[in-house]
């Protein structure tokens, strides 16, 4: 009888060994070859996997190395050089050289699809259906810094969560907004005089990345939770801070496999979210005491997503949640991309006086003492070309990011389950074929008559995205920028300072490494 327990045992425990070693074999080698392999028969080709349990990622660090070492040798920092994609992603455009516009490589046991075919990129944007979302595992990733907020939720609760947000930023809600904008961007021109005047020969050298967070963030505090950015402060600064500890791990292609596990830096992270979610909940709490002592207290962005979390009757828990993840994607989102993509305007504006002049007399001709309305917003069409040159050649977002949750159709693609998309927004925006043999310059007049003239496929125009995830805040962000811009050039001339350093880096979002350090002058 022992006997036969020992040998059941054994059995048993040999059955289980096998179990394990086929389930580990299929899940890093077999399906993913199996993905690799139905891309093949479709004519799609890409760098052999030069490991099974890493896939292409050893290879992906030498070329990135490589990179790097050219860039010491080679000055990279060449204002003119407004191509940084070879720096930024040099793995992509060395694939992309040999492989084209379409190709497969794998991380581990994940196969991703790069995907800058024009033909393609719309066609991504055209899927409506559930089927085709936001990769699983950024959600994992950078679950501390956006939970499972609108960003990168998918599905039926995105769709609820889009519908909330999405009607604050609707065009005629953002007419609302502009005296808003008008006072933050006028108290830091008041801060920009005082600092000119109060240098030697009226002239100041000011970096002015800081300046144009806190004036981003003073305007998403008080257009969509109704304070002011010192309220916020707080929750500004250990966002960023939070979003920088996340880049620095590696989140694009790096997986959430040990997020879990107590290091220091998890433990670093865990800490910063939890205060993060304290902010957000103290806030919260002040603005339901203040409207049970106003009810007809007009509706903001915040108001909205406390109804949204109230209709559907979850438990407090999930209330909270539901409301905090929102709120970080919205003060994440409205603040960072928006503040970024001022300061590379600046930076444009500054190394190419002619374009300063020429959005300097628009806004004198049509603004009023050089400070816009909404009328006059609609007509400062300078100022916009100058703001989708630079959203062109400087998109905050560097990609386009997708996940097919079910088999899905692009084209004559039939792209598996499973498989992550990629499309490179700087190098689609710099193509040759597409822009025309000045793709690398800075010409705002390629988009004089609109988007559709600039370009041969104006679907490959993309900093806000594309298709239904198309960012939300995009009108806002717009009407933001012409703000700014207007009240910018019109009090001052700025230039290029030397101390400026042309260095891109890609934290999440594309911004200047180094600042922007201006020259500044009062007109």
């Amino acid at each position: 009888m022992e006997v036969w327990f020992v040998k059941a045992l054994w059995s048993l425990c040999l059955v289980g060994f096998c179990s394990l070693i086929g389930y580990i074999l299929n899940a890093v080698w077999m399906k993913p070859e199996r993905l690799r392999e139905k891309l093949r028969k479709q004519g799609i080709k890409g760098p052999p996997p030069s490991s099974f349990l890493s896939g292409n990622a050893a290879e992906m660090t030498k070329i990135k190395s490589e990179a790097l070492n050219m860039k010491q040798v080679k000055d990279h920092g060449e204002i003119a050089a407004h191509d940084y994609t070879s720096a930024l992603f040099p793995y992509f455009e060395h694939w992309r050289k040999q492989y084209g516009l379409v190709y497969m490589y794998s991380t581990g046991r994940t196969q991703h699809l790069y995907v800058n075919h024009p033909d393609l990129v719309k066609e991504i944007g055209q899927v409506i259906s559930f089927d085709l979302g936001k990769p699983l595992h950024l959600a994992k990733t950078l679950n501390p810094l956006l939970g499972k907020g609108v960003l990168v939720s998918n599905g039926h609760v995105w769709s609820h969560q889009r519908k909330i947000v999405s009607a604050e930023f609707f065009m005629d809600k953002v007419k609302g907004m502009v005296g808003l904008m008008l006072e933050s961007g006028l108290a830091l021109i008041e801060k920009w005089e005082k600092r000119v005047v109060e240098s030697k020969g009226g002239i100041a050298e000011i970096k002015v990345d800081e300046d144009l967070r806190d004036f981003s963030a003073d305007v998403i505090s008080r257009a969509c939770f109704g304070s002011s950015y010192s309220q916020g402060k707080d929750i500004f600064s250990k966002i960023r801070v939070l979003e920088k500890m996340l880049s620095e791990k590696g989140f694009l292609h790096k997986g959430a496999t040990f997020r879990n596990f107590p290091t220091k830096s998890n433990r670093d992270v865990w800490k910063l979210e939890r205060e993060i979610e304290s902010l957000i909940l103290k806030t919260v709490k002040e603005r339901e005491e203040k409207t049970l002592g106003n009810p007809s207290l007009e509706k903001d962005l915040l108001q909205m997503i406390l109804e949204g979390a109230m209709s559907d009757k979850l438990s407090r828990k999930a209330s909270n949640r539901f409301i905090v993840d929102n709120c970080k994607n919205i003060y994440f989102a409205g603040h960072e991309t928006t503040a970024v993509a001022a300061a590379w305007c600046l930076m444009l504006l500054g190394l190419y006086p002619e374009w300063q002049d020429r959005v300097r007399r628009e806004v004198f001709q049509v603004c009023r003492g050089g400070v816009p309305d909404n009328d006059a917003l609609r007509k400062l069409k300078t100022v916009e070309m100058v703001i989708q040159e630079t959203l062109r050649l400087y998109p905050p977002g560097a990609f386009i990011s997708r996940e097919t949750l079910k088999d899905t159709k692009l084209g004559d693609l039939i792209v598996p389950k499973g498989i992550r998309l990629w499309t490179l927004i700087p190098t689609l925006h710099r193509d040759p074929d597409v822009w025309g043999p000045d793709a690398n310059e800075f010409n705002p007049s390629r988009f004089e008559n609109g988007i559709s003239e600039a370009c041969k496929y104006p679907q490959t125009y993309v900093p806000f995205g594309a298709g239904p995830r198309l960012c939300l805040g995009r009108n806002f962000a717009l009407a933001e920028l012409k703000v700014l811009l207007s009240l910018m050039v019109s009090k001052f001339s700025f230039s290029i300072s030397p101390k400026y350093q042309h260095c891109p880096k890609f934290v999440m979002i594309v911004e200047p490494k180094y600042g922007v350090d201006l020259i500044v002058k009062k007109i």
